[in-house]
């Protein structure tokens, strides 16, 4: 038997070549994972923004401006972030936050980006009314519960379709 075959007589160079190319083969393994999961990622958002216009239109609310990924900030107040859907208009503005799999920590983190958007917003004396949305892939009743109580509406894969739940009572407006 030779001693690359043989673990107990294997040499320190044999030793570290193994380990460089098991720890680049896992490097590759999960630049896939990653670039797997940036897709799913886009097909949910592609899913969740296809008739977003419309379905809320339905509700009363017209938005002439959409933008995917809209970028927010102000450099005085520190406050920078990113929305995944984002529809206007003069009197309202929708802010969406798109996940393959929902959670509640997910809502909660859409609030504090509201709430941070409102402040860059009321430095701009943007007076527009901002209301919210969650939407995904996959959300667990519980969490669906959880953000219409929140006064968020929550886009959800319905069958074939998608569908926009609205919460209990008027919207929460930011």
């Amino acid at each position: 038997m030779s001693s690359a075959h043989n673990p107990a007589t294997i040499t320190y160079d044999q030793m570290m070549s193994l380990f460089l190319e098991t720890r680049e083969q896992i490097q590759e393994t999960n630049r896939a994972i990653a670039k797997l999961g940036d897709r799913l990622g886009q097909l949910v958002e592609a899913m969740v923004e296809g008739g977003i216009v419309r379905m809320f239109k339905e509700l009363g609310y017209e938005f002439d401006v959409y933008t995917s990924r809209y970028r927010f900030g102000n450099k005085a107040l520190n406050i920078y972030g990113e929305v995944d859907l984002f529809l206007e208009n003069g009197d309202f503005a929708l802010l969406v936050e798109v996940k393959t799999n929902l959670s509640v920590d997910d809502v909660k983190e859409h609030q504090e980006r509201l709430e941070k958007f409102r402040q860059v917003a009321n430095v701009k004396n943007d007076q527009r009314r901002f209301i919210a949305a969650v939407g995904g892939g996959v959300i667990q009743k519980n969490v669906k519960d959880f953000a219409l109580k929140q006064g968020m509406f929550v886009v959800q894969q319905s069958g074939e379709n998608v569908e926009v739940l609205t919460p209990e009572g008027k919207p929460k407006v930011w």
